[in-house]
């Protein structure tokens, strides 16, 4: 994943499914209402109910094979790093299976704690396989993992609290963000690190002959001091823009149309005498869908 592709691609995936969790964790929060909200791991899509299961089941078989395939050389490859992401999308896989299993099963609700728990594994696994890279990222690229640290172990903490109380309305909604800004945050890394044009005042981008990879160096201790900060204040950024979003999400009107009663009165009908066999003639319920 240490090149510019290999952050934009699965950045921009989890940003779209984070936004897409968010959006529905706050729309079934506010047709349920709190007595009534369960967090769910995924979402039905209207025209073919486990599209989002296939999807991410898809992309993370694919991004597991290309990572053995040490993309771009499409050569088979067992280095510790390509391993460790392999594994990290490996954990997604058997999640998305497993909640493809449970959905078909006889009693998929009984085992909606199963799905949770395996969703809060894989959260896991990637903070686990993050903190203890083989790839020993230093300088100001290591700083932006780290920082990549922080979101997931908001990710993981989320998904246990999440499963253990399925019906937190927060934890649900900041496990979706969490992972709509761990998505952002792949992107904003990829720009930073792999594009040599957008490297910090004072540093420039150094390739490795050996790895095929690209990092950031600065020249001296205030350019590094300096750059830190920038990524500081792009991932401060960054969490006031998914901040903004959910917020918007959550107050936006017309997410979910209330019920309204009318009273509808016939021809020649009195609506304060009503029917003497049929008092309450007269009145009906008009629902209004979403």
């Amino acid at each position: 994943m240490g090149t510019f592709l290999g952050h934009i691609v699965p950045g921009l995936a989890f940003a779209l499914f984070g936004l897409w969790h968010t959006l529905n964790t706050i729309r079934s929060y506010k047709l349920k209402g709190p007595s009534n909200f369960t967090s769910a791991t995924w979402f039905p899509f209207p025209t073919i109910k486990h599209l989002e299961l296939y999807l991410l089941l898809s992309f993370s078989l694919l991004a597991a094979v290309l990572q053995l395939l040490d993309y771009p050389l499409f050569a088979l490859s067992f280095k510790p790093d390509n391993l460790e992401h392999a594994t990290m999308f490996l954990h997604v896989i058997i999640y998305a299976s497993v909640a493809l299993a449970v959905d078909f099963s006889s009693s998929p609700n009984t085992l909606a704690g199963l799905v949770g728990a395996l969703a809060a594994s894989a959260f896991g696994q990637e903070l686990f396989l993050l903190h203890f890279h083989s790839t020993d990222h230093v300088g100001l690229e290591g700083h932006y993992h780290w920082l990549l640290q922080l979101i997931a172990t908001a990710s993981f903490l989320a998904s246990v609290v999440a499963t253990g109380a399925p019906g937190s309305f927060v934890a649900a909604v900041i496990r979706s963000a969490s992972v709509m800004f761990q998505g952002l945050w792949f992107v904003v890394m990829g720009f930073a690190l792999w594009v040599p044009s957008l490297a910090p005042k004072g540093c420039h981008a150094v390739a490795s002959a050996a790895a095929r990879q690209g990092a950031v160096a600065c020249a001296t201790e205030e350019a590094s001091t300096r750059a830190v900060a920038l990524a500081n204040l792009q991932f401060s950024w960054t969490l006031a823009g998914v901040c903004i979003l959910t917020a918007y999400l959550s107050l936006r009107p017309g997410m979910v149309k209330p019920v309204e009663y009318r009273q509808l009165q016939p021809r020649g009908f009195d609506m304060c005498q009503g029917s003497a066999d049929h008092p309450g003639e007269g009145i009906k319920q008009v629902h209004v869908a979403f």
